[in-house]
């Protein structure tokens, strides 16, 4: 399936680089497998399993109308974009785990141990052309690794809270999965080491539900302020998400995405 959009959303760090775009395996629930791959405004997708059922979900969001008032600078630098498409992440597990690795560190730090961790330790899946991709290490994996693999890749800051989530969602991901995005969100933050942060951005990666996404982090005020730098933005972190909640109204998700979608034309956001 081959399909053409203004602009294809490739921030997660499971999105590999080519020498002619990016690429993704997807997992779904099921077990199917699916290789995503973003060649400027075209989008291939391809099955890797005998089943075909269950292929990725991607979404458009767009700028609404109504969001042309009070920042004129963003609305017009957003609205240059066009309709942007995302995937939603199926895999809550891999969701959750690079948030984790996100946590606290820059983002092109997140996206290195990220890919590295994939590399050492996760499934490697054949790709049509003869090359591999490698998946994020599963719960049972993670559980089994000791102190100084963590140690070797540098994450043992993180050793922590992979283990703890591991553990957590090989008993209780079958019902995570079940939940509604905002009720999975409180869940997750009874996960020892899992704060707000971490457990919105698990799951808006998974949901695609951006108004869930901590909007008022670094990632939106640095892009939005960049977009529009003749507003007046709060610096704060509170000041600034009562001024996004007020721009946005009922478009948070969109608003946020976008906004995010435009700066990863200029450096790594996730």
């Amino acid at each position: 399936m081959q399909q053409t959009f203004d602009f294809v959303m490739s921030e997660h760090a499971a999105w590999v680089p080519t020498h002619t775009g990016n690429q993704r395996v997807f997992v779904q629930p099921g077990g199917s497998r699916w290789l995503a791959q973003v060649h400027g405004a075209t989008l291939t997708l391809d099955q890797l399993t005998p089943d075909a059922a269950n292929e990725p979900a991607v979404d458009i969001f767009t700028l609404s109308n109504s969001l042309s008032g009070p920042a004129p600078e963003l609305t017009s630098a957003l609205g240059r974009l066009g309709p942007v498409a995302r995937f939603r992440n199926a895999d809550l597990w891999d969701a959750i785990g690079t948030a984790i690795i996100r946590q606290v560190i820059r983002a092109a730090q997140a996206k290195k141990l990220y890919r590295a961790f994939c590399e050492a330790y996760g499934e490697r899946v054949a790709l049509p052309n003869g090359g591999t991709y490698t998946l994020f290490p599963t719960p049972e994996i993670v559980l089994g690794l000791s102190d100084d693999q963590f140690a070797s890749l540098g994450m043992a800051f993180k050793r922590g809270a992979l283990r703890n989530s591991a553990s957590s969602y090989l008993e209780h991901g079958e019902k995570w999965r079940e939940l509604p995005p905002l009720a999975l969100t409180h869940v997750l933050q009874s996960v020892p080491r899992i704060g707000p942060w971490t457990a919105h951005a698990a799951v808006a990666d998974w949901s695609n539900d951006w108004s869930l996404y901590p909007y008022a982090d670094l990632a939106v005020r640095t892009w939005a302020k960049r977009a529009a730098p003749s507003f007046a933005w709060p610096d704060d972190e509170p000041s600034f998400g009562l001024t996004w909640r007020a721009l946005a109204g009922e478009h948070l998700s969109s608003l946020t995405l976008l906004t995010l979608a435009w700066g990863s034309q200029y450096g790594d956001i996730g």
